[in-house]
Parts: structure tokens; sequence; C-alpha cells
């Protein structure tokens, strides 16, 4: 055995594999490099004629009550204060209600309005006016009734942290027409951070660059996008020219993608020192837009981020997403009940989100634009009681629930699908979570079982293995 000559081909092979290895992902890093930096990166584009060009998602996080809102059962009211039948809660499992609940009618009235006929809470005054824009859906379900595991799911399609949210998939699949803003732009109002946190609008194990960035309406709109005291632009742009050759060199070395999004984010940081001031100089907008939306500029608001979730699909941003919390209604007090704490959060959102459809009605961006209202699953047609408290309160309920849709296709002025006369139980046209995003991703010229991206040798996508597009919601 000649132990130098097997020794110098072992030494060759490796060299060879380190050569190949390198030089492939010196490749893969510039090819992603490339994509990043195009105004129109996307792993498809459109598969098939698009309907819409992007989203805004106004996500209530902490579940709205649906029969205090959107499904008024005249047999909930006939009932109130009973105890429900067996039937429906054996071997029923609850997030907090105890032994045998009671039915609980809602304190509220119904109309029914438009020419669509649809009946409304007494709650939402302003949502009454544009009820025949929207695509009403009674028949939501989903298999989680945790807050954090179902916002999660509701984002993701995944219950478990890890997966690539809508907005992320949305802009790895489409890109975004908008060179100086982020493809996905997150926007937050309400008590705190939802509780499915960040890994809401995540970008899972797809490149971070497809993440969302989370915008602020009171003070910077994005955390140290300005330049410190001392730093001029001249000095700024030096800097970014240097990182960015020394980030390059560093790819070259190892194709890392996520050196290419670091490189990236820096340029993108650095357009948005001047589009963003100007985005969210809300002021500028005519007095009667302030009174449609009723926004107060320099505040915090949902109506606030409604207005510049408008003023961001203009600049072409493609997926915007709003997050308002606080719908939690137990019931445990005052600040968390059906009879005050409702109606305040009503207040809160109501006339902000129909302004925003009429006022991308008036702009001619509804037809292009999909806006999806909703939270992350229902409430209880009982009262939940917990700790025999005597506010009003509804425990978690993912069987049914109503979400709406409007623009980008969505048939307007039906209600789609409906519950049994309590409200617990889908009686027919049921939709779960899977299928709402197959039939947005669809009217966004998306076959849901296409847009796959492969990781750990699978392919993945948002809709899991589940999901049919519902074709009655779409024209």
């Amino acid at each position: 055995m000649d132990l130098g000559k097997d020794f110098s081909q072992e030494l060759l092979k490796a060299s060879t594999r380190r050569h190949f290895f390198k030089q492939t992902g010196f490749g893969i890093g510039a090819a992603a490099l490339g994509n990043i930096l195009s105004s129109t990166a996307s792993a498809t584009g459109p598969m098939f004629p698009a309907k819409a060009k992007s989203i805004i998602y106004l996500f209530m996080a902490g579940a709205p009550s649906q029969v205090d809102l959107f499904d008024s059962k005249p047999t909930l009211q006939k009932y109130d204060g009973q105890n429900i039948p067996d039937e429906f809660v054996k071997g029923e499992r609850f997030a907090f209600i105890k032994g045998k609940p009671k039915l609980l009618g809602s304190p509220f009235e119904f109309t029914r309005c438009g020419k669509s006929g649809a009946e409304i809470s007494e709650l939402l005054p302003h949502f009454k006016n544009i009820v025949d824009d929207v695509t009403i859906i009674r028949s939501m379900h989903t298999t989680q009734f945790n807050h954090a595991p179902a916002q999660i799911f509701m984002n993701t399609g995944f219950q478990i942290i890890g997966r690539p949210s809508m907005g992320a998939w949305m802009t790895y699949g489409l890109g975004s027409e908008c060179k100086d803003l982020p493809g996905f732009v997150v926007l937050v109002s309400g008590e705190n951070q939802p509780d499915g946190g960040k890994a809401c609008w995540g970008s899972g194990f797809l490149p971070s660059v497809y993440q969302g960035v989370e915008f602020r309406s009171q003070g910077d709109p994005v955390l140290f996008l300005t330049n410190p005291d001392g730093v001029s632009a001249k000095a700024r742009r030096e800097s970014l020219d240097l990182l960015k050759a020394l980030n390059e060199e560093h790819l070259a070395g190892n194709g890392d993608p996520e050196i290419a999004t670091r490189i990236a984010s820096y340029e993108m940081a650095y357009k948005m020192q001047s589009s963003v001031p100007d985005l969210v100089n809300i002021h500028e907008e005519p007095a009667a837009i302030h009174e449609l939306y009723g926004t107060q500029p320099g505040k915090k608001s949902f109506a606030n981020n409604c207005l510049l979730a408008r003023r961001l699909v203009e600049r072409g941003v493609r997926f915007v997403q709003l997050y308002h919390r606080g719908w939690d209604n137990h019931g445990t007090s005052s600040r968390d009940d059906i009879v005050n704490r409702l109606p305040a959060l009503c207040n809160e959102t109501d006339r902000a989100a129909a302004a925003l459809i009429q006022d991308l009605k008036q702009r001619g961006l509804l037809d292009s634009t999909i806006v999806v209202w909703g939270g992350e699953f229902g409430r209880t047609p009982m009262n939940e009681a917990r700790n025999r408290s005597k506010f009003l309160g509804r425990d978690h309920h993912p069987r049914a629930f109503t979400m709406w849709v409007a623009g980008g296709g969505f048939t307007p002025g039906i209600t789609f699908g409906s519950t049994d006369e309590l409200g617990y139980n889908i009686a027919d046209d049921p939709v779960d979570v899977h299928d709402l995003h197959a039939t947005i991703l669809n009217q966004m010229g998306v076959d849901h079982t296409k847009l796959t991206y492969r990781f750990q040798g699978r392919d993945f996508r948002l809709t899991d293995v589940s999901g049919n597009v519902v074709r009655k919601l779409v024209s």
C-alpha cells in the first residue's frame, strides 16, 4: 500500500470538494443577492391572471364575538340563561368554562342592512354602510382554541412556531412593486403585542428578507432608521458601501443567503430614510379623509394604521397587516366583558375599517386590493362565568366564527355559510383556515399547491397538505 499516494489522492478529493462547494456557494449566494436586490424578486410570480395585487389584513387579535356582531341568533335570545343541551357540549374541551354552561343571548340589537339584507349588530354602525361591498363568511372554523397557537395557525397555516407567515409567502412568491419600502409591513395597535408574537409575521425557514417589517404610527416609524447625531448622509452612504463590499466578499466565500439578506436590508434601510417620512406624514391628507377615518395625526391608533395601510398599497407594498389587540372578552371584569369592553373595541375599529373600504373604492384600488377582517377563532354562545363572575363574557370557540373579506374579486354583498340555531356548530358550507388561505392565494394569481419551498428534504407550502379554493366566494 502506498500511503503517500493514497493520502495525496484523498487530499485532492477534499480540495476538489471544497472548491466545488465554494464555487457553487458563490453561485447560490450571488443569485440570492441578485433576486433580493431586485424590486420584483420572487420565486414564481403570478401563475395565472390575478384579480388582486395587494392585501390588507385587519387582524383582530383576541377573537371577536361573532354572535354579538355578525351572526344573529333568535333562538339563543329565546333560551338566554338556560343550560345548553348536553348534546352540544358532551366531551367538549373549553379553555376556561367549567361545569354546565348557560346560554347567553346577545345584549345588542341586530338590523338588516343594505341591499343584501345582512343582519348586523348595532355595535357596527359604520360597517352597515359597506355591507354590500364585502363578503361575510359565517362558517369559518379552526383546529386551535388557545390564542398563541391559533394566531400562529391563522397566519402561517401551522400552530407551531417556525413556518413562514402569509405575508412572507406572498412576498416570496410575488415580490414587491415598491423599490423603497418593504414588501410586507406590519402595524400594531391596541393593548399590547399579539399572543403569537412576531412569529405571526415571521419568515420561518424562508430567507429573513421576507419577514414583516413593523412600522410604528407614533414617533419614529422604524427604530434606528435615522442617522445618529454627527453622521452625515454622505458618511452614511460611504459606510454602507464599505459594509456591502465586506459582506459581498464574505458571501463569495461561503454562499450563505442570509448575507445577501443583510446586504439587501442595509440598502432598503438607506432607501427608507427618505421614503418612510413621506409615507407616514398623514398630515397632508385632506380634512375629509381624516373625518372619514377618524384619524388624529401623531397619535397611535387603529385609524391611523388603516390610513397608513392605504398609503402603503398605493405605493406598491404587497402585504400590509394590522393587528388590533384586546378582543378577548371573557367577562372576568368590566375590562374584558361584552357589555362594556366589546362596544369600546368596536368604537376603536369600526369607523376606520369601513373608511378603508370606502377610500380604496373611491380611488379605484378596491378591485386590486383584498381586505381581510377577523380574529383567530370565535366566542362561545354560552356565558363563561369564570369564578362566578357577574360580568357577561364568552370563552374561546374554534368550531364556528365569522370573518369578512372585500375586494380582489371576492363576491360583494353575500353572506356565505351558516351556523346552527345556537351558533355553536357550522350548519353548511364550512371554510377552514387552509381554505381561506388557498382562496386568497388564488385571487393573487397563485395556485396554493404550487407555491412551495424545499426545507429539510420536504416541500412546504402555506396550506400545508390541505386547503381548497372556495369558488362560491369569488367571481
